[in-house]
């Protein structure tokens, strides 16, 4: 298994649980690793690539939905599936308004869980993906020279190059050059897809005077 394969990463203080689930996951081709608690799921390594998460709502130290806030803030992106062998409404309410792909109630049926694997791997890959995007984008701001910057800022906000320039008190020729070079960079064919890139990465436009 490679560094940046999707693994399954199982958490439940149950043990015959986790061994029923783990060979569910890996009857199914899906690698998997099983966890008895929260905080030895957290001191594993920081798993690189794509996975999600199979989560006991109810753990000992911390609830489910605790924890998978915890990840969350500590910026840690597992798609969640919580499973539960005592679901209630609030509850199950609060999973889903936190993102949770899926909220199960044990026994979990095999192709429910199945599923709901399915669609938390492939929200995490097409999550990952944009990531990355965002990532290249923000590589390519940060080989703009400053004053490029400035005028990326301008262009995205609609101002026109003899605006811009006046602004910045030069010659309209030189943003038009500026223009040019900041088009390059970034990699945009058009003036939509600089403001496309732009809004990706959260670059702010410049205040107009």
């Amino acid at each position: 298994m490679n560094a940046d394969d999707p693994i399954v990463f199982v958490v439940d203080d149950d043990a015959s649980v986790r061994k029923s689930l783990q060979r569910l996951l890996r009857t199914a081709g899906y690698p998997t690793e099983t966890f008895g608690s929260f905080t030895d799921f957290l001191s594993r390594e920081h798993h690189s690539g794509g996975g999600c998460l199979v989560l006991d709502v109810h753990l000992p130290e911390i609830s489910g939905l605790d924890a998978s806030a915890k990840l969350s803030h500590a910026n840690y992106y597992l798609p969640t599936v919580f499973i539960t062998g005592y679901a209630d409404v609030p509850t199950s309410v609060r999973a889903m308004k936190g993102g949770a792909v899926d909220f199960l109630s044990k026994p979990v049926r095999d192709h429910d869980l199945l599923a709901a694997v399915r669609t938390a791997l492939d929200q995490e890959l097409q999550q990952r993906r944009i990531r990355d995007e965002v990532d290249q984008i923000r590589g390519r701001v940060a080989s703009l020279t400053p004053r490029e910057q400035e005028v990326l800022r301008y262009v995205v906000a609609g101002e026109l190059n003899k605006r811009i320039a006046a602004l910045l008190g030069v010659v309209e020729k030189t943003i038009k050059v500026h223009r040019a070079r900041v088009m390059q960079k970034m990699q945009a064919a058009t003036l939509a897809d600089l403001v496309r890139a732009a809004g990706r990465a959260g670059i702010p436009e410049a205040d107009r005077a």
